[in-house]
C-alpha cells in the first residue's frame, strides 16, 4: 500500500511538473510572438513606399520567422492592373494586398477576390473603417488637407473656399483624379458634400488652379514657392515642415477626406494563417505603432499620432459611402475630365 502511494505521488509530481512545463512554453511562445506554427510563403502585394513596406514585412517576420514574404510594390493602378490580369488568367498570386483607398477593396469584393476575415484586433478600430464583411479594414489615417508656403502666405487660411478666392488666383495646385488614386478618392467624397459639391471644382477651375499628377509635385510645387496653396495628403506636408520646408499643413474647418490603406486577403490564398497573421500583425499595437513611427496617423485607438498630424479623434472626416463611391467613380473622372479640359 505505502508503494503504490509512494508511486502514485511521483506519477502525480511529475505530471504537474510537465502541466507546469507546458504551460511555461507556451507562456515563452506568447512572449516571443504570435508566429509560432505559422509558416510557408506568402505574397504582399502593395502601393506602399518602398521602405514602408520592408519595415513592415521586417517586422511581421521578425515574429513570424516561419513565414517568407515576398512584396510586389507599384502604384496603385499597376497594382490592381496585375490582380486583375491574374484573376483572368485563373491564377491569382497574392495573398495580402494594402492599398491606398477602400473603393478599391469595394471593386474586388464586388468580384468576390477577397476572403472574409475578421480580425480580432478590429475592436479597437471604429467600425466605420471595417468592412462589415469583414473583407477589409483601414490601416492608418490619411487625410488630405491644405498646405500653404509661409514665405508666401503669412495669414494662413482655415477653409477650402480659399482656393476659390482672389488671393489664391493661379497660385493654387491640386494632384490629379485621373492619375492618383486618393484624389479620385477625394473627388467623389468632395462632390457629394452638399457645401461644396461639383461647384467646388468649377470655382477652382475658373481660379485657374494648376492640376498635376501626384501628391510629391503638389509638395515640390509649393515648398518650392512656385505656388502658395494646394491640396495634398497630411502626412508629406507634415514631413516637408518637419525637413524644414517653409510649408504649413492645415485642416480646413468643413473637415477633410480620408483615406486608410486597407489591408485584405486574397479570397485564392494559399496560406489563409499566414494571411491572418499578417493582418492581425498590421492592426496590432506593434503595428500601429510602426504605422506612427513611420509618419502616419494611426488607426487604432490609443496610438499617438506623429507630431504634426492630428489624431482622428480631432479631424472632422467628409464622410461618403465607399460602394457609392465605386459606382460613380467612372462617371466622376469623366466629369473631372471635362471641367479641366483633361
Amino acid at each position: 500500500m505505502k508503494k503504490w502511494t509512494a508511486t502514485a505521488g511521483v506519477l502525480a509530481m511529475a505530471a504537474m511538473l510537465a502541466a507546469c512545463s507546458g504551460e511555461e512554453a507556451a507562456n515563452n511562445a506568447e512572449a516571443e510572438g504570435t508566429g509560432a506554427g505559422i509558416s510557408g510563403s506568402l505574397d504582399f502585394y502593395t502601393s506602399q513606399p518602398d521602405a514602408d513596406a520592408q519595415a513592415l514585412v521586417n517586422a511581421f517576420t521578425e515574429k513570424n520567422p516561419g513565414v517568407e514574404v515576398s512584396i510586389f510594390r507599384s502604384g496603385i493602378e499597376e497594382v490592381v492592373s496585375k490582380i486583375q490580369a491574374e484573376d483572368q488568367a485563373g491564377d491569382i498570386q497574392a495573398d495580402v494586398l494594402l492599398v491606398a483607398d477602400s473603393v478599391t477593396f469595394e471593386n474586388f469584393k464586388k468580384e468576390e477576390l477577397l476572403l472574409p476575415y475578421k480580425s480580432p484586433e478590429t475592436e479597437a478600430i471604429d467600425e466605420a473603417y471595417v468592412d462589415p464583411d469583414g473583407t477589409y479594414t483601414g490601416t492608418k489615417v490619411m487625410a488630405t488637407g491644405l498646405i500653404v508656403n509661409t514665405n508666401e502666405v503669412k495669414d494662413l487660411p482655415d477653409s477650402w473656399s480659399v482656393l476659390t478666392e482672389k488671393a489664391a488666383k493661379g497660385k493654387a495646385v491640386m494632384p490629379s483624379p485621373l492619375y492618383s488614386g486618393a484624389a479620385a478618392y477625394n473627388l467623389g467624397v468632395v462632390t457629394k458634400q452638399d457645401s461644396m459639391g461639383w461647384e467646388f471644382y468649377e470655382d477652382m477651375r475658373a481660379n485657374d488652379i494648376t492640376i498635376t499628377q501626384g501628391n510629391g509635385a503638389v509638395l515640390e510645387g509649393v515648398a518650392m514657392g512656385e505656388q502658395q496653396y494646394g491640396m495634398i495628403v497630411d502626412y508629406l506636408a507634415a514631413q516637408a515642415k518637419s525637413d524644414g520646408s517653409p510649408v504649413e499643413l492645415v485642416y480646413p474647418k468643413e473637415g477633410v477626406p480620408v483615406i486608410t490603406e486597407p489591408v485584405g486577403i486574397l479570397a485564392n490564398t494559399d496560406n489563409e494563417e499566414a494571411a491572418q497573421a499578417f493582418v492581425d500583425f498590421v492592426l496590432s499595437e506593434e503595428g500601429q505603432e510602426l504605422a506612427s513611427d513611420q509618419g502616419y496617423t494611426p488607426i487604432r485607438e490609443g496610438i499617438e499620432a506623429p507630431e504634426g498630424l492630428k489624431s482622428l479623434n480631432d479631424i472632422k472626416v467628409l464622410e461618403a459611402d465607399s460602394a457609392e463611391l465605386l459606382q460613380t467613380r467612372d462617371d466622376d473622372k469623366a466629369k473631372f475630365g471635362e471641367i479641366f479640359g483633361q
